[in-house]
This record gives structure tokens, sequence and C-alpha cells, in this order.
């Protein structure tokens, strides 16, 4: 018999609890991320109702119609996946946090549809921290230009960084990256741009949210492990 999603929260509250007091952190210092793409709205308010702290999707049409549904009442919202330029300006003033911006291009039609609306966005810079050709993000030492920007751009808040490492069965290959990403985060953190607030670093997912834990994530993106396996 398969597990309920409120079992499954609370099983993966536990993990997350041992894996930040081993880092020399409070378990309340970790937010839980439901990763909810290609789940339903009624999952979805399960997973709230369940206490996991915030809500992803990766696809902006199914985020959309889902927001119109009211699938994220409850829980603050953020757009996780591939973010494509075009559609960027539907999804402003409707994520908490956009985590996947990847260049000064898309951070910059990011700004000016929320200098429209008289607001503010709150977003990550996606790192390729593998530096794989296949996947999006900037370059690690292309970080520091792409927050040169930022420190001038209007409309957008920088909020810290996002990664997804390349794939790997080893857990070492995937504490490696890891460990790459919260030193690139503690650098910046060091050089205190205008415009940029180093709260969160957003990496690890079901098979890795523990080591990410441990290497200094404080957003983990959990999918599988609270819905079951697609």
């Amino acid at each position: 018999m398969r597990n309920s999603i409120s079992e499954n929260v609370k099983r993966v509250r536990e993990s997350i609890a041992e894996a930040a007091l081993k880092s020399g952190r409070k378990p309340g210092d970790v937010m839980l991320l439901a990763a909810s793409k290609t789940k339903t709205s009624d999952l979805i308010r399960e997973a709230i109702a369940a206490g996991v702290d915030a809500v992803g999707e990766n696809r902006v049409q199914e985020m959309m119609e889902k927001h119109a549904q009211g699938a994220y009442i409850g829980a603050p919202l953020h757009f996780i996946g591939h973010m494509q330029s075009n559609k960027a300006s539907r999804i402003v003033g409707v994520c908490d946090i956009i985590e996947s911006v990847g260049s000064v291009a898309l951070l910059e039609r990011i700004g000016k549809k929320a200098i429209s609306l008289g607001i503010s966005q709150n977003v990550l810079i996606e790192v390729n921290i593998g530096r794989e050709q296949q996947k999006s993000g900037i370059m690690p030492e292309q970080v520091s230009e792409m927050l040169d920007a930022a420190a001038h751009a209007e409309g957008v808040k920088i909020l810290g960084l996002m990664a997804i490492p390349p794939i790997n069965d080893e857990n070492e290959n995937n504490c490696y990256y890891f460990d790459k990403m919260f030193q690139l985060f503690i650098d910046i953190s060091k050089k205190k741009y205008d415009n940029v607030s180093m709260e969160f670093l957003s990496m690890g997912m079901s098979d890795s949210y523990t080591d990410a834990i441990r290497a200094g994530a404080n957003i983990v993106r959990v999918g599988s492990a609270i819905f079951g396996v697609r």
C-alpha cells in the first residue's frame, strides 16, 4: 500500500531535521519545497495541508492553469523550471520566487514586467554548476558579472542561487557539486552586491536533498519523495 502524502511529508521532514542538525543548523532553517510537476491541484492542496513550506512548478502553462484553480493557496509559489524568455512576463507577480533566472536578458525582462505591475519580483540566479551544454543557467565564473548587472536592475531582487547538478548515482559526485555551489554562495555573500541578498541556496531533489542540506542548501526541491514516483 502506498504511503499517504502526509506520511511522506513527515518522513521527509525527519530526514531534513537530521541533515540540518548534522550541518549545525535547525530543521526550520531549511525550506521544504514540493516539486509538483504533473501533479493535480488536489494533490498539491494535500501536500500544503501536510505542511510543506512552498510549492514549485516547472512549466508555465501548467502552473498558470493550477493557479487559476487555487491549487497553491496557503503556500508560497516558486517557478523552478527552465524559463523561456518569451514566457517570463506571464509569471511575474504570480510566483513568490522565480528560481531559474539564468541570463541578464531574462533578468531584465522580468524586471521590466515587474515595473509595469508596480512590484519587485524576487528571483534566484540559476548556476550551471556542472557546465552541461543541455542545461540552462550561467557558468560559475559569470555569476559576478551577472550580479554586477543585477545591482543596477530595477523591478527585481536577487535572493540567492539555485542549481541542478548533473545526475549522478554516486553520492560522492553529488556532494562535489553541492560543495562547489556552497563555496560560490559564500564567496558572493562576502562581496555585498547592491540589490542582492544571499538568503537562499536552492539545490537537492528527492534522491539527494539530505546531501544538499549537509553541504549548505536551505531550499530543497522534493517531488517523488512526497507525491510518489510518477
